[in-house]
């Protein structure tokens, strides 16, 4: 597994637009599936009994709950690509399709950094996440239903076609969510995606380069744009995404302070790159760093560090990847991995 340093990663931030691929680089090739309208948010049906996992379960899937998570990143959706980070629809819905066929599950980024990980036995967790809160993110049709080629139309055909593919993800937004005009637009889209299941969360007021900001001025951008999605009807924001990757120069900040009398804590701060992250019950989990991987194919810079190739390396070394237990009260690992774990998950731990 590749070390990196911190630096490494406000550098991955910074100079992503001109070190990936230029945008004519497109592996999709998966055909398009039938639109499908997103359920309305009425209560669900009964769940069923909860799984209890046992030694013997854990060993028959294979579980390894301190295995590596691919949080993927994405930014605009569109048709043709202008910047390197930019992915088209294809290239998302084909993403997802092969994410769905190997086994992984999505759970929002406020699930992953708190560990309420509840996914099937056998399955892979993997995190969808959406920077800046595009337009290509989310748009209703005349219908009502999340338009075809959005992030969430995408997100559910994918979830149609393969059920067991949970639609939810993250989406970062910032002063004005998913390029809407008003405050009325703006609450009703909120609404909808926290109706559905998706998280819409803190990406700073106006997306500065946190680290060329005073501590004040990087937690003024923080409250700020927390007031916002409060006044949005979003639940407090329990992560946070860090514009281009940069963290404060003191970097606890990013993850916990006040300004004007309002102070704001997160569960978790993620990054811009570069790596698979370790689940929160691993020692060397950071919650002030977690890792991400940005969406996209394996030239350049992207040889080793998007999402082809560690999606790739992840399905080659399967031992490596996280996979539930089935067990969401319970965290199952090989009998090698004891020593991995945080002090205060030891009376939750399966070994086999």
């Amino acid at each position: 597994m590749t070390v990196v340093a911190n630096a490494a990663v406000i550098a991955v931030g910074l100079v992503a637009l001109m070190l990936l691929p230029p945008a004519g680089d497109d592996e999709s090739g998966e055909r398009r599936i039938p639109a499908r309208a997103a359920p309305a948010p009425a209560s669900e049906p009964d769940p069923p009994p909860p799984v209890v996992a046992t030694v013997e379960s854990a060993r028959a899937v294979g579980a390894n709950e301190l295995g590596l998570v691919p949080v993927i990143m994405y930014h605009r959706l569109l048709k043709k690509r202008i910047a390197s980070i930019d992915r088209t629809p294809a290239q998302l819905r084909a993403e997802l399709v092969k994410l769905a066929k190997a086994g992984y599950v999505p759970v929002t980024a406020a699930e992953f950094a708190s560990g309420r990980i509840d996914i099937p036995a056998g399955a892979h967790p993997v995190v969808l996440t959406f920077d800046d809160g595009h337009p290509s993110h989310f748009a209703l049709d005349a219908d009502g239903r999340p338009k075809r080629d959005t992030a969430v139309g995408v997100i559910y055909e994918v979830a149609e076609k393969y059920p067991d593919f949970r639609p939810v993800a993250t989406f970062w937004v910032n002063r004005a969510p998913f390029g809407l005009p008003d405050r009325a637009q703006q609450e009703a889209a909120v609404k909808w995606l926290v109706d559905h299941g998706f998280e819409v969360a803190n990406h700073t007021y106006t997306h500065p380069d946190l680290r060329r900001l005073s501590t004040k001025g990087a937690a003024e951008q923080i409250v700020r744009q927390e007031r916002l999605l409060k006044k949005l009807g979003a639940p407090p924001s329990t992560t946070m995404a860090l514009p281009y990757g940069s963290r404060p120069r003191k970097a606890k900040i990013a993850r916990e302070g006040k300004w004007d009398g309002t102070r704001y804590r997160f569960d978790g701060v993620f990054l811009a790159g570069a790596e698979p992250s370790v689940p929160p019950y691993a020692k060397s989990f950071d919650s002030t760093a977690i890792w991400r991987i940005q969406s996209n194919g394996k030239q350049g810079e992207c040889r080793r560090w998007c999402s082809a190739y560690w999606l790739g390396w992840l399905n080659e070394h399967p031992k490596e990847r996280y996979t539930s237990d089935g067990d969401p009260e319970h965290i199952s690992i090989p009998k090698r991995l004891r020593g991995n774990i945080i002090s205060k998950a030891a009376k939750k731990v399966i070994a086999y």
